[in-house]
Formats: structure tokens, C-alpha cells, sequence
């Protein structure tokens, strides 16, 4: 059974995004809880997919469930479209927007078809996270572990140039000329 491995941006900054791997005949269902997941959103809004192209225009609607639109052609259903069956190009491209009032928009790109799978593995699952994702609510649950997980992840190493052990002062300065002053004779000028 192949797998897709997906490339989830989040529209508002494209170095921000998270990649999952889903089996080819799982559900779009199935695509729409790994990407809630992978950002860390609850379950609690509409969503729909649109299948798309290069230019990121809206194609087929994949939704939920039927609203009240006028259509030219009916959405298909997420729980009864297997992603499989919409993947039209090597590069396929989704546009998936969760929670209308709020209005989030996440751009996904098929980025790699993997033969076989690992049968001890739950697909789907999340196997990249990279940038600090948005906060569904506001900003108050961003100074938790996420932002301290983030500072760690790009912390500079102890011996990196310029930090010293903690506690330590420096109080030498150095002029243009590479002369060094003490705090002393600096304050002399």
C-alpha cells in the first residue's frame, strides 16, 4: 500500500509548516485530524479542502459535510474520499481552511510517494514540525513550552563565541584600535 507524505503550510508564513505521511487509501477525514493535530487545534470548527494547482487556485471542494451554497457541482464528502483518488499530478496541491469565522488556511503539497510502509506504524502521523505554529486562540498559550522548546532548539552552544560561563563579567572594552580599557580608564574619557 503506497503512502503520501504531505507538506502542510500554514498561509501566513511558509517556514512554518509540518509534514505527514497518510496511507493513499485513507480519507480526506483522516488528512483533516492529523493536520489539526500537527498544529495543535481542537476539532471544534468547519472545515473543506479544495483540490488545487500551481497557482494555488480552488478547484474541486472536498468538505465535511454539504452546506447551503449553490453549487455547480456538489462537494465530495471527506469521510467517504479516499486522497488517492484526487491525486491528479506528481505534485498534487490542497488548499485546506479550518474554522471559517476565524479563517485559516493551510497549503499542502504532495511532496513524496513512499512504496511501502512500516507495518508496526498508525498512519497517519506527523513526521516534521518545523517553526512555532500559530496560536488557534491569541497569543496567551504562546509563553508555554512551545516557545521554551523553540529557544532551546536554536540556544547557541556554551562555547560559542562572546558567552561566557553564567555570572561571569567581562570588563575590559576594546577600542577601534584593539587597545583594551578597564571600566576604570573607560570612564576617564
Amino acid at each position: 500500500m503506497a503512502l503520501l507524505k504531505f507538506r502542510i503550510y500554514w498561509e501566513e508564513d511558509e517556514a512554518t509548516y509540518r509534514d505527514v505521511v497518510i496511507r493513499h487509501k485513507q480519507t480526506f477525514e483522516d488528512l483533516h485530524s492529523i493536520i489539526l493535530k500537527a498544529y495543535e487545534f481542537d476539532s471544534k470548527h468547519q472545515a473543506t479542502f479544495y483540490r488545487s494547482n500551481d497557482f494555488w487556485q480552488r478547484g474541486r471542494e472536498i468538505s465535511k459535510e454539504i452546506y447551503e451554497k449553490s453549487y455547480k457541482a456538489p462537494p465530495l464528502l471527506m469521510s467517504e474520499t479516499s486522497i488517492g483518488t484526487e491525486i491528479k499530478d506528481p505534485n498534487q496541491k490542497f488548499i485546506y481552511q479550518y474554522d471559517f469565522l476565524k479563517g485559516w488556511t493551510f497549503l499542502i503539497e504532495l511532496i513524496q510517494v513512499i512504496k511501502e510502509e512500516d507495518p508496526k506504524t498508525d498512519y497517519p502521523l506527523v513526521v516534521r514540525k518545523e517553526g512555532l505554529g500559530p496560536s488557534q486562540y491569541g497569543t496567551k498559550d504562546m509563553v508555554t513550552s512551545k516557545l521554551t522548546e523553540m529557544e532551546e532548539k536554536y540556544d547557541l552552544q556554551s562555547d560559542a563565541e562572546g558567552y561566557g560561563e553564567e555570572g561571569e563579567e567581562d570588563d575590559t572594552d576594546t577600542s577601534a584600535d584593539g587597545e583594551q580599557f578597564s571600566d576604570d580608564q573607560e570612564d576617564a574619557f
